[in-house]
This record gives structure tokens, C-alpha cells and sequence, in this order.
């Protein structure tokens, strides 16, 4: 019996070491000379940016050799399904490239690392402070801004003279378009601007003009004010009167078709590299302009980042990764391939965006002109809960408006109730 119980703790003492081993094996998987796999989720980079992202992979590699990068590019249709499903199954990826609406969802689940308990002070100062602010959620910040875009006016100039109208007095305001679309519209028939209205572009409108879209606690709706029918009612009247297209009411890129086309006089949201492949003719009398605003004088800012989920088992490595992706060396680099904007400071005093080259282009011009306007752009229309459901009853409410359904002010109310149920769910 004596020796039975000695055989047996002898063979317990060897299983307790060896799970000891395995333990302390596992735990040290992130130390230094262990390799680590980071997945590294982008949304629809491929095949334009395939050998950005790849270099930008193998030099990352080369210097951390204890980091192996899996890049997967994901369409943008896909993407928030995919993540959802992973994180749902505990499979999540450690790196994923959203835009702030999927961010702040995620970020509201508790699904994201919060940022600010992992960088220093001075680790978050080297991004522009509107895209630093772009990615927070009730005071906290979910993502690193990665690459970033503002609006920008463009007008085709052959038809500004055909109206009578001198190029160099474009609009700048909301209502000098109204006056611009009227006066081209008499002039020669065309349409002289041509707002949408889709995603996030209704709710811009309002902010622009100087509507709060969300009480101070952001519990309830706050734009059903006088300066919110009276918003409504202004592009409301704009389409009753035929000064914009009935396709405003579409999809955003019909602004590009009908500018190309040679029906249009000036619009934001207008694809020039389309243009230019398209109609070159158009593209050479083409001018760019800042973007339009309201009474608020605020322009938007439109961000893409870069999230760590909280699941991933190698955060440390994740956040270092990400704050590789967006240094202000390979934003440069990345936003010399299209036309996209840093969002660290030191790359916007590059004089890739400062200085025009000689014989500039008109993308070099619309390049001086949105990294000019970039330090003051804000996101207009902050991460809420439930985004989809409240954008949707904006539009509704304009397109109500708009097709003459209901009154501004029904339309307003309808959208408000929608609203104001939303948001009392979520508590």
C-alpha cells in the first residue's frame, strides 16, 4: 500500500509540473521572442492599396520579428456582420478598421478597448483633436483616427459664366446656393446646386444651420425647433421650385453623374478622379472651393480608424500595431496614393499639403484646400446608440417634407417622437 502511494504522488507531482510548464508557457506567449499573430481587419482596401498595406505589413514584421501580421481585407458590406459573428463567438480579430457610427455601437457593448487607460497623454496629442474627439463615446475614446476627409465645393466654371455668374464669387453659405440655383436655373436651365440627402447628410444639414440634433445629457431630441422647420422647409422649397434635382432625394453619387454630365453648376460630394476619367472636359474648367455652411459656420469631418477589440488576447501588441498603422510617416505616404487626409499633425504641415506644385491640377488645388479647412472640421454628427434607426428618421423626415407627405413641422414632430422612443429604450 506504502508503495502504491508512493508511485502516485510521484505521478501527481510530474502532472502538476507539467501543467506548471504549460502555464507558464502560455502567459509568457506575449513576452519578448514569442510570436505573436495579430489579425488585421481593413474595409475594402483591395486590390487598390494591396501593396500599401502589404509593405506596410513586411516592414512592421521586419521590425518587431516576435509580431506575424494576418491582414484580411473585408468588403464594406460585410464588414460589421463579420465582426459581430466573431465577436459573438469569442473569435473577434485584434485589429479592425470602422468608421465611428459602428465604432461607438461596439464601443456602447463594451466590445472595444477604451484608449485612454492605455496611451499617455503625449501618445494622443500627435492626432488633429477633431479626430481624436470623432472617436469618443460618453468621454471615452474607442479608436485611433486613422485617414480622414472633409467636403469640398466644386464648380464647374463654363457654367458659371453661361449664367452671367463669376466663378471667383462661388457660394460659400447655403442660401448664396439657393440664389446660385435660381440664377442658373433662369439662366440656362441646368441646375446650379444639388444637395443629398443620404446617410448622415440630412443631420449635417441641420448642425450647419445651427440646430442641436441632441439635448445637453443626450437624452432626448433637441432639433424640433423653429430653426429646425425652418432648415426643412428651406430645401423643402428648393425642390418644390425644381432648383434641385429630384435625384437629390437618391443615391449621393448621382452628384458625380449629373457634374460630369454637364447639368450641374456646383456640388459638394463630387468624385473628380470620375470625372476627370469620364469627362475630362469637365475636369479641366472644374474649380474646387471650401465647403458650403450654415448660420454655424461648422464643416464636417468625415473619419475612418482603427479599433482594438476588447477580446483580443494581445492588446498591448494590437495598440502598438495601430499606432504604427496611422504615424504620421505612413499617413503620408498612404494619402499620397488618393485623395485622403492624415489625421496627425505632423503630416498636415508636410508640404505635400501646403505647398502647390508647379503646373498643379485641380486635385492639387482640392488637396491646399481640404487639408487647409481640416484643423477646424468636426464630426458633425456624433456616435449615438442605435445610429441607423435615428439617421433613418431624419431622412424620412426630410423626404416627407421634401415630397410635400407632410408639413416641415409634421415631419419634424414624427421624427422627434421616433427619436425620443430610441433614445428612452437605451436606458
Amino acid at each position: 500500500m506504502m508503495k502504491k502511494k508512493i508511485v502516485f504522488g510521484f505521478v501527481l507531482c510530474m502532472l502538476i509540473a507539467l501543467l506548471a510548464a504549460c502555464n507558464s508557457e502560455e502567459s509568457s506567449s506575449d513576452g519578448e521572442g514569442d510570436q505573436v499573430t495579430l489579425d488585421f481587419w481593413t474595409m475594402q482596401l483591395q486590390p487598390t492599396f494591396t501593396d500599401y498595406i502589404e509593405d506596410l505589413v513586411s516592414t512592421y514584421e521586419e521590425e518587431n520579428p516576435n509580431v506575424k501580421i494576418n491582414w484580411v481585407d473585408v468588403p464594406a458590406s460585410d464588414l460589421e456582420q463579420k465582426l459581430l459573428s466573431d465577436i459573438s463567438a469569442g473569435n473577434e480579430p485584434d485589429v479592425v478598421n470602422l468608421n465611428p457610427a459602428f465604432g461607438s455601437n461596439l464601443a456602447d457593448m463594451d466590445a472595444l478597448v477604451n484608449l485612454d487607460e492605455e496611451l499617455s497623454d503625449e501618445e494622443k496629442s500627435v492626432y488633429l483633436e477633431g479626430a481624436w474627439k470623432a472617436n469618443q463615446l460618453d468621454g471615452e475614446t474607442f479608436a485611433l483616427p486613422w485617414y480622414l476627409g472633409t467636403e469640398i465645393a466644386f464648380a464647374n466654371t463654363e457654367i458659371f459664366k453661361e449664367a452671367g455668374v463669376d466663378p471667383e464669387n462661388a457660394p460659400t453659405t447655403y442660401e448664396e446656393a439657393a440664389e446660385l440655383a435660381k440664377t442658373v436655373k433662369d439662366e440656362t436651365g441646368k441646375y446650379g446646386y444639388f444637395p443629398s440627402f443620404e446617410g448622415t447628410l440630412s443631420m449635417q444639414y441641420l448642425v450647419k444651420m445651427g440646430v442641436d440634433l441632441l439635448n445637453e445629457d443626450r437624452t432626448e431630441a433637441a432639433f424640433n425647433t423653429e430653426k429646425g422647420v425652418e432648415a426643412v422647409q428651406f430645401f423643402a422649397d428648393l425642390y418644390k421650385n425644381g432648383l434641385i434635382p429630384p435625384e437629390s432625394l437618391g443615391e449621393q453619387r448621382e452628384i458625380t453623374s449629373k457634374f460630369q454630365s454637364g447639368e450641374l453648376a456646383f456640388g459638394e460630394n463630387v468624385f473628380m478622379t470620375e470625372v476627370k476619367e469620364n469627362a475630362p472636359e469637365i475636369y479641366d474648367v472644374a474649380k474646387p472651393y471650401e465647403a458650403l455652411t450654415g448660420s454655424s459656420g461648422k464643416k464636417n469631418l468625415n473619419v475612418q480608424n482603427l479599433v482594438v477589440p476588447s477580446g483580443s488576447e494581445h492588446k498591448e501588441e494590437s495598440i502598438k500595431f495601430a499606432q504604427y498603422v496611422t504615424n504620421s510617416e505612413n499617413q503620408l505616404a498612404f494619402t499620397k496614393l488618393t485623395a485622403i487626409l492624415p489625421s496627425t499633425k505632423e503630416t498636415l504641415e508636410d508640404p505635400y499639403f501646403t505647398e502647390l506644385p508647379e503646373d498643379p491640377e485641380v486635385a492639387d488645388h482640392e488637396r491646399i484646400i481640404t487639408a487647409k479647412q481640416l484643423p477646424k472640421a468636426e464630426l458633425l454628427v456624433p456616435p449615438m446608440n442605435n445610429f441607423n434607426e435615428l439617421q433613418t428618421a431624419i431622412h424620412d423626415a426630410f423626404s416627407k417634407a421634401m415630397l410635400e407627405e407632410a408639413t416641415p413641422q409634421e415631419a419634424l414632430n414624427e421624427a422627434e417622437k421616433k427619436w425620443n422612443e430610441i433614445l428612452a429604450s437605451e436606458e
